[in-house]
């Protein structure tokens, strides 16, 4: 097994099966054709003298050998990415830099619309790729560079390694079909309780700190809808006597879009931090600090939902 048939372009390859489990996906990702791919596929299975994977389902599956391969693969291409490829000083203006960032829908909503606008000014060949992740899969991301920088709120993931910078904070308000309510007379508690409610379940983000301070309360709503997404709920609220409690911010986008209205909760709750999060990996790369930078500017204690006329 010589060296010589084996360069770096491969192995961004096999990272990238690594992370697509299909050819397609992979030349998505890398921005190749899937002829190359597949190509660069063959190669490394000649090199390595194993399949690496093997169609299951929908997907590929790595082999054994393909297992034993993924850390040190990503480890590789994590090194050349923070200390080698980013060396030299990064020059958004000239750069075509993609990065990977990790964002819940709601994130998506929150920060991409305001990030996107000042990249066109600033950055204009730089590019971004969104990606959704669990918790853990966003510590391993962080960990081996497949991920550069997190945005929102992250209930329990913390770690010697990861740097956090709080941005803004945010309450949670409900939201409701136009006259719903009693117009200025507000939400009563018995109105909160007997509603029907959509409650969108996704541990570990914003939601699950809200149905922490019901339960410490001692409050029991009737749950109508069990959803792990959000972005079906302005939709549901607006056709139906639904109601949903959602972040603030995420509120007033949804009131902008479906025409809802907005409705302060009748009991005290509490307001969770949006942060950027990184890892030690990534802490002095001159892109990603650059992007951080950026990031700071355009959030640190500025709610980028708010609008002219806004409260709370």
């Amino acid at each position: 097994m010589e060296i010589d048939s084996l360069d770096l372009n491969l192995l961004r390859v096999l990272e990238a099966l690594f992370a697509a489990r299909s050819v397609s996906g992979a030349a998505q990702a890398l921005g190749v054709t899937q002829p190359s791919v597949s190509l660069s596929l063959r190669r490394l299975r000649t090199h390595f003298d194993d399949a690496l994977f093997v169609r299951q389902g929908g997907a590929m599956v790595p082999t054994r050998v393909a297992e034993g391969l993924r850390e040190p693969v990503l480890k590789i291409m994590a090194t050349v990415r923070s200390e080698i490829v980013t060396a030299a000083p990064f020059d958004p203006m000239q750069s075509e830099r993609r990065f990977t960032l990790s964002l819940s829908d709601l994130g998506e909503l929150t920060f991409l619309p305001t990030l996107m606008a000042s990249l066109r000014r600033c950055a204009p060949g730089v590019t971004l790729r969104s990606v959704t992740a669990s918790l853990p899969e966003m510590r391993h991301g962080l960990a081996d560079g497949s991920i550069d920088l997190a945005l929102g709120f992250f209930l329990g993931l913390e770690g010697q390694n990861l740097f956090t910078q709080r941005l803004f904070e945010q309450g949670f308000v409900c939201i409701a079909r136009a006259g719903w309510g009693d117009g200025d007379a507000g939400m009563s508690l018995e109105a909160f309780l007997a509603a029907d409610h959509v409650v969108v379940e996704q541990p570990g983000r914003s939601q699950q700190v809200l149905e922490e301070r019901l339960r410490d309360l001692g409050l029991q709503r009737r749950i109508l809808l069990r959803s792990p997404h959000f972005m079906s709920v302005p939709l549901l609220v607006a056709q139906s006597d639904m109601i949903a409690t959602v972040p603030l911010g995420v509120g007033r986008i949804y009131a902008r879009m479906a025409g809802l209205d907005l409705l302060p909760l009748p009991f005290a709750a509490p307001s969770v931090p949006l942060q950027q999060l990184w890892h030690r990996r990534s802490h002095h790369d001159p892109g990603s600090v650059w992007l951080r930078r950026l990031i700071a500017e355009l959030f640190l204690g500025q709610d980028p939902t708010l609008e002219a006329g806004d409260e709370g």
